[in-house]
C-alpha cells in the first residue's frame, strides 16, 4: 500500500513538473507584457507584473507601431487569423464529411480508386505539394487574396478516413430503416449522419481551428501585403533581424492575444472535445 501511495505521487510530481516546464515561458511572456522596453532590454525582468500593461496591449491592438518597430495592428492580424482559421476548419469539414459519404454509402465506379488517391495524398509532406499549389494560386490570380490564403489549405484527406472510418460503423439496418420511411439520401445524411456524427465534427473542428490559426509556411509564400498578415506572421516580422531592432514588450503582448482564440475555443468546446476522441459507440 505505501509502493503504491509513493507511485500516486510520484506521477502527480511529474506531472506538476511537466506542465510548470510549459507553462512558465507563458507566464514570462505574459509577465513582461506588463513592462517596458528599458526593463526588458536591461535584463530586469522580474517574475511580477509591470505598470505598463495597459499601455503595451492597447499599443499592439491598435497600431502595432513600437519604439523601433512599425508593424500591423494586431485587431487586423487576428481578423485575419480567425477568417482563415475558421474558413480552413468549416470547409475541411464540409468537403471531408461529403466525400465520406459518397464514398461509404454510394456505389459508382472507381470508388476505391478515388478513396485510395485521397489517402495516399497523406503520404506527401506539404513541402511537396507546396510549389504546385502555388503555381495554381498563381495562375488563378488568387495571390495576396483571403480565397488565396485558404481554399488550398481546405482538402483533408486525414478528416475524410475519420468520417468515413466512422460511417462504416452505422449499422445497415439503420440505412434500411430510413429508405423503409421514404427518406433520401440527403435526408439521411442531415437528420441521421449529422446528428451521430456531431461529437466528431467538434473534435474535428477544435483540431482544424488551431491548425489553420497556427499557418506559417503558406501564409508567408502567399501574401506580401502587411494589412493580409496572420497574427503568425506579423509576430515573426515584429521580432526583426536583431535584439536592436525588437520592441519585445509588444511582441509578448502580440504573442498573448494570439494565444486567446485557441485558448477559447478549446475551453468552450473541451467536453464534446474529448468527447469525440474517446467515444468508440455513437
Amino acid at each position: 500500500m505505501g509502493a503504491l501511495r509513493r507511485t500516486h505521487w510520484l506521477a502527480h510530481l511529474v506531472l506538476i513538473a511537466g506542465v510548470a516546464t510549459f507553462v512558465f515561458p507563458v507566464y514570462m511572456a505574459i509577465i513582461g507584457s506588463t513592462h517596458d522596453l528599458g526593463t526588458i532590454a536591461r535584463g530586469e525582468l522580474s517574475l511580477r507584473p509591470g505598470p505598463h500593461a495597459i499601455e503595451n496591449y492597447t499599443r499592439a491592438w491598435e497600431s502595432g507601431q513600437g519604439e523601433r518597430v512599425r508593424g500591423t495592428p494586431v485587431r487586423r492580424m487576428m481578423t485575419n487569423s480567425l477568417i482563415m482559421a475558421l474558413t480552413i476548419a468549416t470547409g475541411k469539414i464540409a468537403i471531408s464529411i461529403l466525400s465520406a459519404f459518397a464514398v461509404a454509402f454510394f456505389a459508382f465506379p472507381l470508388r476505391m480508386f478515388f478513396f485510395w488517391m485521397i489517402f495516399v495524398t497523406l503520404m506527401l509532406p506539404v513541402e511537396v505539394r507546396i510549389i504546385p499549389t502555388y503555381k495554381v494560386v498563381s495562375d488563378l490570380g488568387m495571390i495576396n487574396t483571403v480565397p488565396g490564403l485558404t481554399i488550398p489549405l481546405i482538402a483533408s484527406a486525414t478528416a475524410t478516413l475519420i468520417f468515413r472510418q466512422f460511417f462504416l460503423t452505422v449499422p445497415d439496418e439503420m440505412v434500411d430503416a430510413a429508405k423503409i420511411d421514404g427518406a433520401g439520401p440527403m435526408r439521411f445524411f442531415w437528420s441521421i449522419l449529422m446528428p451521430l456524427s456531431s461529437t466528431t465534427i467538434a473534435a474535428l473542428f477544435v483540431i482544424l481551428f488551431i491548425y489553420g490559426w497556427n499557418q506559417y509556411l503558406w501564409p508567408l509564400l502567399i501574401t506580401t501585403r502587411s494589412e493580409l498578415n496572420t497574427v503568425v506572421i506579423g509576430i515573426t516580422k515584429m521580432i526583426g533581424t536583431s535584439d536592436a531592432q525588437t520592441d519585445w514588450q509588444l511582441i509578448m503582448a502580440t504573442a498573448v492575444m494570439a494565444m486567446l482564440p485557441p485558448v477559447a475555443v478549446m475551453i468552450l468546446m473541451q467536453r464534446w472535445f474529448v468527447k469525440g476522441l474517446t467515444e468508440t459507440e455513437k
